[in-house]
């Protein structure tokens, strides 16, 4: 269960291909070309435990040095390139990286950050170096395409997204495994969601999230084909699938509401019959919306639960969806334990802080205050989600809870608005949030990203208000709408809802969570 098994038996398969450029790597060029990674993470000093950081955009370059840090023992961080130099330096120095892989196009930004530092880290830029001993191809082909001598199983070390303050590092202790080790996701992925050597997998997101990268090298893992998408386009998504012939696929909600909003004719003039399995998690889905999606693709849509934490994993399969609308699954991983304010066990059909108990452990790095709220006095631990579970073990999620809005002593949970809001057929994007209110605390707040910014003005503004008010409870609905070009939504489907809130909050001494 690795690339060098795959590479010996079936070498000039293709372990790579990019959707659009066709751009590919087969099996054999992926394991002689990470061996290579290996041998020049070693000439450069990093030892089993040792940091790199990777700055790039969706590239076959990506799969080279991950699977090169993998087996070297080393933990490898993604760095999201939609960051701001500061942000990048941050990561760099509490991860402790030791070298930066960065593409040509992000050289100005990586520089920027670098300056920050009070220590030099070796740069190695892929596609275009400013002079040869940077250039990270030509260094690389330097190297033996032999396995190093001393091979174990690294892991990566992925920063949270920070909606709620600076990102951590979430680490998983290494424990010198062989790197064909067998993993959680790999296992779950062949048994769960059918992944065998012979599926065509397409990768729409940024490889720098977790679930795109864990799930491209566990398809790698099983000998899968991994067909990636420079960047997600709803139509080029739809002529990826009939191109390519995929039969497997991950994605977040909002590429289904994009697709769905394609012209009806554009929707239906690709061929998707090779899809056999869709799965889809990072954000919840609002019921209506996978309707649409199951009544188009079939009942081949999984969703999931899971963070980049690992600490537990929810799964539900289509037909369990469609008796079980609106739930994310049963643990699969870990166990559900639903715990009220006070710290104690709630029932079934109550909603309250959701933990997994005896599930992999992990901590964020650099961070034991972080790690210490993520955690129960049993030992439970929390993404910091809200939900229930009902009397058949399904969860499901109402919220986040740190977007909880608290108006007039009454909790509401932003989410059924923010499902209703997106199924109009004017609104491409939606977020809704608490915003001050000096006689409730705080009133209900959307910000809408418009199909059209023409369409935008008091008269949009009360039809969504009628058409949220027609569906949920007033005291659910929006009070009032602003409109946004563009939300400020990271490419995995994360919304980055706390820049949106704290705009609102700029001149409050004290911002109610």
């Amino acid at each position: 269960m690795h690339p060098v098994h795959h590479a010996a038996q079936n070498p000039d398969k293709p372990a790579v291909m990019m959707a659009t450029s066709g751009e590919s790597l087969t099996y054999g060029e992926l394991n002689a070309r990470s061996n290579q990674v290996a041998h020049l993470l070693r000439d450069h000093g990093l030892k089993p435990g040792d940091a790199i950081a990777v700055l790039l955009d969706n590239c076959p370059d990506y799969f080279e040095i991950a699977w090169g840090a993998q087996r070297a023992g080393l933990y490898f961080t993604c760095v999201s390139t939609k960051l701001q130099a500061d942000e990048i330096a941050y990561i760099l120095k509490d991860s402790a990286s030791r070298i930066l892989f960065v593409g040509a196009n992000l050289l100005p930004l990586a520089q920027d950050a670098l300056n920050q530092l009070d220590h030099a880290i070796p740069t190695l830029v892929v596609g275009g170096a400013p002079d040869m001993a940077s250039d990270y191809r030509k260094v690389r082909s330097q190297q033996p395409e032999t396995a190093i001598a001393d091979e174990s199983a690294g892991a990566d070390m992925l920063y949270s997204s920070g909606t709620t303050g600076r990102p951590k590092g979430i680490k998983i202790p290494l424990t010198g495994a062989p790197i064909d080790s067998p993993n959680a996701l790999q296992m779950m992925a062949q048994a769960i969601y059918g992944i065998t050597a012979d599926s065509r997998y397409l990768s729409p997101a940024p490889l720098y999230h977790a679930a795109p990268l864990r799930w491209c090298m566990s398809v790698h893992k099983i000998g899968g084909t991994v067909v990636v998408m420079e960047k997600f386009e709803p139509e080029a998504y739809l002529a990826a699938v009939q191109h390519h012939r995929i039969t497997d696929s991950q994605l977040v909600p909002t590429m289904f509401v994009r697709m769905l909003k394609l012209d009806e004719a554009v929707r239906t003039s690709y061929d998707l019959s090779s899809l056999k399995m869709a799965v889809h998690a990072a954000a919840p889905c609002p019921v209506a919306i996978k309707e649409q999606m199951m009544a188009w693709w079939g009942p081949i849509i999984f969703e999931y639960y899971a963070g980049t934490e690992g600490n537990g994993f929810c799964t539900i399969a289509p037909h369990d969806w469609l008796r079980k609308k609106g739930s994310v699954g049963k643990a699969l991983l870990g166990e559900l334990r639903i715990v009220g304010e006070d710290g104690q066990l709630l029932p079934a059909g109550e909603a309250g802080t959701v933990y997994f108990a005896n599930g992999p452990q992990f901590e964020y790095h650099n961070s034991p205050e972080k790690t210490a709220e993520s955690r129960h006095a049993e030992g439970w631990s929390t993404l910091g989600d809200v939900g229930y579970v009902d009397d058949e073990g399904f969860l499901f999620l109402t919220d986040r809870k740190a977007f909880m809005i608290i108006s007039g002593g009454v909790n509401i949970y932003p989410q059924e608005s923010e499902n209703v809001l997106v199924t109009h057929p004017k609104v491409a994007d939606v977020a809704v949030f608490g915003v001050p209110n000096d006689e409730f605390g705080e009133e209900v707040k959307a910000v809408v990203q418009p199909m059209d910014m023409a369409d935008t003005g008091p008269d949009l503004e009360a039809e969504l208000l009628a058409f949220c008010r027609n569906q949920i409870s007033h005291i659910k609905a929006p009070r009032s709408i602003d409109f946004m070009a563009e939300l400020p939504r990271y490419p995995t489907g994360k919304l980055y809802k706390r820049l949106l809130r704290d705009r609102y909050w700029a001149d409050r001494e004290n911002k109610l969570v």
